[in-house]
């Protein structure tokens, strides 16, 4: 603040006069803010291609894909939400997970590989899959607590959740594939 800016202030919270340049400068309007635009009806992205997830893995079992239940609310890494609205999230999320897991019959397994796959919004910007691990803790815990799918979500058991771009879709929010490889041999960190 310029000695000049000061000066304004205070004569004007004395009920005084501002400088003239002060009272020629015209009062900046407030932006309005754009309504929230609806992305449309949910649509199906395409399966991802798990071939290439598989090069990096030694002792590949059996692989399953799973299109996770579209939900409008998912959670990233940069949103600032109240910690009962978090939980809300999660909770939907986990049981999403379990009851995918049971309708498809997923097998207990001793160890497993678990790759995410982001489907964006069909935005022209670049994306950063890692930003939407919040998201993935709450389906690998209702795979593995719930679903039964492995004893436990610790590194013995569990490699992952490694984080994969996919294909955008065409409406709606974005959605999350998971694709789960067994492995047969031991995890070695």
């Amino acid at each position: 603040m310029t000695a000049a800016q000061y000066r304004d202030l205070m004569a004007s919270r004395r009920g005084g006069q501002a400088s003239p340049a002060a009272a020629a400068a015209k009062p900046k309007k407030k932006a309005r803010k754009k309504p929230a635009v609806h992305p449309g009806p949910p649509s199906t992205p395409p399966a991802p291609a798990v071939e290439p997830l598989l090069t990096g893995l030694s002792g590949v079992g059996r692989t399953w894909t799973l299109l996770m239940p579209y939900v409008e609310e998912m959670l990233d890494s940069n949103q600032r939400l109240h910690h009962m609205a978090v939980h809300r999230i999660r909770k939907q999320l986990r049981q999403d997970a379990a009851g995918l897991a049971m309708a498809k019959r997923l097998p207990r397994l001793q160890r497993a590989a678990v790759f995410y796959v982001l489907h964006p919004r069909p935005l022209s910007r670049k994306r950063d899959p890692g930003n939407w691990a919040p998201t993935v803790k709450p389906y690998i815990d209702g795979l593995v607590t719930d679903g039964g799918l492995l004893p436990d979500d610790n590194h013995e058991f569990l490699m992952g959740p490694i984080p994969v771009m996919g294909e955008p879709v065409t409406s709606g929010f974005a959605r999350m594939s998971l694709v789960i490889v067994e492995l047969a041999e031991p995890l070695t960190s």
